[in-house]
C-alpha cells in the first residue's frame, strides 16, 4: 500500500499551522483541539494522519464519527488529501482491502461491536480521529465501547466545535482539570474561537434577526391565553408562545419565511449569487409543512432532508452543488454537514441548548470570499437571544458542577407544555394553538441589539432585510447603527407630533376597535422600550418587568388599554 505524500491541497490557515507546529512538536498520545465551526478541522485533522503515515508514526487511520453521511464527507476530504479512507466498512466484513490508508465508523458502529474494532487497532499501529467527540458521552454505552476500541491506539487526535455538554457524562481520551470552583472542566491542547476566526477572516458575521408577536392558545379545559414573545412570562407561558409560533398553521413561520426569502434574495442580488437558505425544523411533520408553506407564501420550491430517508445525504450533496434556494431539515443538518453556500437560516426549532445551538448556527458561518455575512431567522425568547448574544462564549465541559444550571431550555418543561394528555377513549393536547403574528423585535450582531419593534412586511423592516449581503464586520455594526438611529429618530419625531397635535374636537368618525386600540399601544409600548434600551443598555425584558412593578398589572400582551396608555406614560417619564 502506497504511502500518501505530505502535499496540503489547500494551504493551512494560520491556526492550523500552529495547531499541527503543537502537534508535532509534542507527539501526544492524545491531542484535544477544539475550533468553531467552518474553521477546518477536517483539514487540520487529514493533515496530521498524512504527516504520521507519512514517517511511519502510524500504519492505519480510523476516523469516527456521529453520522452516516460525515463518514463519505471525510472519506472525500481524505481523497483530496492522498489518504484512500473506506467509509463504506461494515461490522459485518471485519476487514478491508489493503489498498486503503484506513476506515470511517460512526460511534454507534463502534458501540454495536467495540471488540472488533479493538482487535483491528491492535493489528496495526493506528491513528485514531474523533470528530466531534463531544458524542462520545452520548450514551453511557458509547463512551465505554469508545474506551475498548481505540485504547490501544497508538495516537488519538479528538476535534470538537465545543467540548461543552450539559450533562456529567465524561467525554472519552479527554483530560479534565479541576477549576476554581473545584469542579473538573475539560482541557483543551489547541483552541480557536469564533472570536479569533472572525478577526482572522475564517468565518462569515453572523446577523440575528430576533421576531417576535403575539401568541394566543386554549388550554383543555377551554381557558384562552396570549402571551407576547420575548417579554418577561414563566417557563411554561414562554414554552407555549414559543410552540404557537412555530405551528406551520399559524401567521408567525409564513411571515418569518417570507422575510427570509427576501433576505436571501438580496443576498443573491448583492453579490453572493449562490447564497441558500436552511430552516432547521423539530420534526419531519413540521418540516413537511414547512415545505409547503415555504411554496405558498415565496413560490419557491424546497429540498426536504428527513433523517429516515436512505438518500439524505446525496440530497444534502446535490443541494450543495445546486443553485436551488432552500434546504428544510430536522436536526440531521446541525452538526459537520458542510453546505458552504448557506447564508439564510430559519431557526424553527425548540432546541435550545448551547452545544446545539451553537452547531446550527456553525452552518451558515463557512467563509469562502471576504465580506460574505450571514443572517439567522429566529423567534424573540430569551434563551436564544442569549445565546445569539454569546456566540462568541468558549465553552468547557465541566463534571460534577454542584446545582448545575440550565444554560440552556429546560427541555423536560418543554415535553410538559407539549404533552399529549392520555384518557380513555379519548387523546387531547394540552393545548391548541390559536395563532401568532410576527413582527422583527430587534437584530443582534456582534453581542449588541440594534433596532425597534417593525411589523411584518413594513418599511421599517425592509430597512433590516435589504442590508448588503457583502460587508466587513465592522461596516455592518455602522449600517445596523446607522439604521437603528434612523428608526429612532423617526419614531422621535412622531412621538413629538403627537405630543404637540391638539386634542381632537370631535370623536372620529370611525373610533379604532379595541383590537386595533391595543396593537397600536403595544407597538408604541414596544418602540420606546427599545429606545429605553438603547439609553440604559438595560435588557428588554428587565424594562417590561420594571414597568409591571410599577403600575402594576399583567404582561403586556394581556393588559387593558388604560394599563397600557399608563405604562407608555410612566415610560416617557423616566
Amino acid at each position: 500500500m502506497s504511502q500518501p505524500q505530505v502535499v496540503a491541497t489547500r494551504p493551512l490557515r494560520a491556526w492550523q499551522r500552529r495547531a499541527l507546529t503543537k502537534y508535532l512538536a509534542a507527539k501526544p498520545k492524545d491531542f484535544l483541539a477544539v475550533a468553531t465551526p467552518g474553521a477546518g478541522k477536517t483539514t487540520f485533522g487529514l493533515r496530521v494522519a498524512a504527516e504520521l503515515l507519512a514517517d511511519r508514526t502510524v500504519e492505519a487511520v480510523t476516523i469516527v464519527t456521529p453520522t452516516e453521511h460525515l463518514k463519505h464527507q471525510w472519506a472525500k476530504a481524505a481523497a483530496e488529501a492522498g489518504i484512500a479512507i473506506d467509509s463504506n466498512f461494515r461490522n459485518t466484513m471485519a476487514v478491508t482491502s489493503r489498498d486503503f490508508h484506513g476506515v470511517a465508523l460512526t460511534y454507534a458502529q463502534v458501540a454495536a461491536h467495540p471488540t472488533l474494532h479493538r482487535v483491528r487497532t491492535e493489528n496495526r499501529k493506528t491513528l485514531v480521529l474523533l470528530d466531534e467527540i463531544h458524542h462520545g458521552g452520548d450514551a453511557k454505552s458509547w463512551g465505554d465501547a469508545i474506551r475498548e476500541a481505540f485504547t490501544p491506539a497508538v495516537r488519538r487526535l479528538c476535534l470538537t466545535g465545543t467540548p461543552f455538554r450539559s450533562d456529567d457524562s465524561p467525554i472519552p481520551f479527554v483530560t479534565y482539570e479541576p477549576g476554581p470552583d473545584g469542579a473538573q472542566r475539560s482541557k483543551s491542547d489547541h483552541s480557536y474561537g469564533y472570536s479569533d476566526a472572525l478577526k482572522d477572516g475564517v468565518v462569515r458575521p453572523v446577523i440575528f434577526l430576533a421576531y417576535s408577536g403575539e401568541a394566543a392558545w386554549r388550554t383543555s379545559a377551554g381557558e384562552e391565553f396570549s402571551a407576547r414573545l420575548g417579554e418577561p412570562l414563566t417557563q411554561e407561558q414562554t414554552a407555549r408562545a414559543w410552540r404557537v409560533a412555530l405551528d406551520p398553521s399559524g401567521e408567525w413561520m409564513p411571515s418569518v419565511l417570507k422575510a427570509a426569502d427576501v433576505r436571501l434574495t438580496q443576498l443573491r442580488n448583492g453579490g453572493i449569487p449562490d447564497a441558500g437558505g436552511l430552516v432547521i425544523a423539530t420534526d419531519q411533520t413540521v418540516a413537511k409543512a414547512y415545505a409547503e408553506v415555504l411554496k405558498r407564501v415565496t413560490g419557491h420550491d424546497a429540498t426536504l432532508v428527513l433523517s429516515d430517508d436512505p438518500k439524505a445525504s446525496g440530497r444534502i450533496a446535490e443541494f450543495a452543488a445546486s443553485q436551488e434556494r432552500w434546504l428544510i431539515a430536522v436536526r440531521m443538518v446541525s452538526e459537520g454537514v458542510d453546505v458552504p453556500r448557506l447564508a439564510v437560516g430559519v431557526y424553527a426549532t425548540s432546541a435550545s441548548t448551547p452545544l446545539y445551538f451553537a452547531q446550527a448556527i456553525g452552518r451558515f458561518v463557512r467563509a469562502r470570499a471576504r465580506g460574505e455575512t450571514a443572517s439567522v431567522f429566529l423567534p424573540s425568547v430569551p434563551v436564544l437571544l442569549g445565546l445569539a448574544s454569546e456566540l462568541e462564549a468558549q465553552r468547557d465541559h465541566v463534571l460534577g458542577k454542584p446545582h448545575r444550571e440550565k444554560d440552556g431550555w429546560d427541555e423536560d418543561l418543554l415535553s410538559q407544555a407539549n404533552r399529549v394528555d392520555d384518557e380513555p377513549g379519548e387523546e387531547e393536547r394540552a393545548f391548541t394553538s390559536l395563532g401568532a403574528s410576527a413582527e422583527l423585535d430587534q437584530v443582534i450582531y456582534d453581542g449588541s441589539s440594534f433596532g425597534t419593534a417593525a411589523f411584518a412586511g413594513s418599511d421599517e423592516e425592509q430597512e433590516y432585510l435589504g442590508l448588503p449581503g457583502l460587508l466587513e464586520p465592522d461596516q455592518v455594526r455602522a449600517l445596523l447603527r446607522q439604521r437603528q438611529e434612523k428608526q429612532l429618530v423617526e419614531a422621535s419625531k412622531r412621538n413629538a407630533a403627537a405630543a404637540a397635535a391638539p386634542a381632537p374636537p370631535a370623536p372620529a368618525a370611525r373610533p379604532a376597535g379595541v383590537q386595533e386600540r391595543l396593537a397600536q399601544l403595544r407597538k408604541e409600548l414596544n418602540t420606546l422600550v427599545a429606545m429605553h434600551h438603547h439609553r440604559t443598555r438595560k435588557p428588554h425584558g428587565k424594562i417590561h418587568n420594571q414597568l409591571r412593578e410599577y403600575c402594576g398589572g399583567p404582561p403586556t400582551a394581556m393588559a387593558s388599554i388604560e394599563q397600557l396608555e399608563e405604562r407608555i406614560a410612566t415610560l416617557r417619564s423616566w
